[in-house]
């Protein structure tokens, strides 16, 4: 599987990912002490939907222009995406005033929005192109520091965080196999250093039997750091009869803010039937099942 973040921006992916990345942050600015936001993984930051990359797919018109034409254009604050309001207040900064839908902010670019003057985000790309583009983006903002090194090394070497609070966006490419043993290797690294955090980590979805067993494997790690919640979110786009085609995406949040459950409650489920691509579509959330650490 080929993920690079260009050629998908927008996607049904991004829109459930991205979803849940603000909430987390807003949960984090319910309290004034400042947070730290690593994402490993980070891409060029924003995303122009007229590319040659974006055209090559259209993925984004089975994404985020649904869930836009949905909500007016991300004016409607009422319905079942009410909860996702501040997602989309982003993107419509992003596009401006005309609240035509042209570029796509990734997640550097989501979490800068809602970054406050004593909060940081280290965005970490390790593709030399991607890393350019970054870089340039947040050339001026004393926020954002950006890094070009391997993004599992990055959870082992940024962490714990000065400020003491964070979270910690882990979505890697896929474009290699072993993925999910690198995540759960990072996931082990990153809870000796930094425990309390919020680990988001994102997964493509074809075949559920590899998913399961990394779900598994997440819980057993986090169980035994000591960690009371793991919370698995997915989204089907169809029914995963078709393990050579990308049939959903899930997340693991490590540590998730005890409001997610409530902001996705509704709107969980109505992603789910606005960005149906064939029968079966579902959205499904439930807490890991965690093993009590020794002693």
């Amino acid at each position: 599987m080929n993920y690079r973040h260009a050629f998908h921006a927008g996607n049904f992916a991004d829109v459930l990912k991205h979803a849940v990345l603000v909430l987390c942050l807003e949960h984090l600015k319910k309290k004034p002490a400042p947070f730290r936001v690593v994402d490993t993984h980070a891409g060029t930051g924003s995303y122009r939907l007229d590319t040659r990359e974006t055209e090559a797919t259209g993925e984004w018109r089975e994404g985020i222009a649904r869930l836009w034409d949905a909500t007016d254009g991300g004016t409607r604050r009422d319905g079942p995406f009410a909860a996702l309001a501040p997602y989309l207040a982003e993107i419509a900064r992003a596009n401006g005033a005309t609240r035509d839908l042209r570029t796509y902010p990734g997640s550097p670019a989501l979490t800068a929005g809602l970054l406050r003057a004593g909060d940081m985000l280290v965005a970490n790309e390790l593709h030399p192109d991607d890393n350019e583009r970054l870089t340039a983006t947040f050339a001026k903002d004393k926020r954002v520091k950006v890094m070009a090194m391997d993004g599992f090394t990055a959870v082992k070497s940024l962490l714990p965080p000065h400020e003491k609070r964070g979270l910690i966006l882990i979505d890697p490419p896929f474009e290699q196999s072993g993925e999910f043993q690198r995540m759960t290797e990072a996931l082990g690294n990153g809870l000796v250093r930094f425990r309390g955090g919020t680990f988001v980590m994102w997964y493509p979805i074809k075949d559920v039997k590899p998913v399961q067993r990394f779900q598994r494997a997440i819980g057993d790690v986090a169980g035994k750091a000591g960690v009371e919640t793991v919370l698995a979110i997915d989204l089907f786009v169809r029914a995963p009869r078709h393990p050579d085609l990308l049939n959903g995406c899930g997340l693991l949040v490590v540590n998730p803010p005890h409001t997610l459950v409530g902001d996705l409650a509704k709107a969980g489920p109505a992603l789910a039937a606005l960005l149906e691509q064939g029968p079966g579509a579902t959205f499904e959330m439930h807490k890991l099942n965690l093993p009590r650490p020794a002693g």
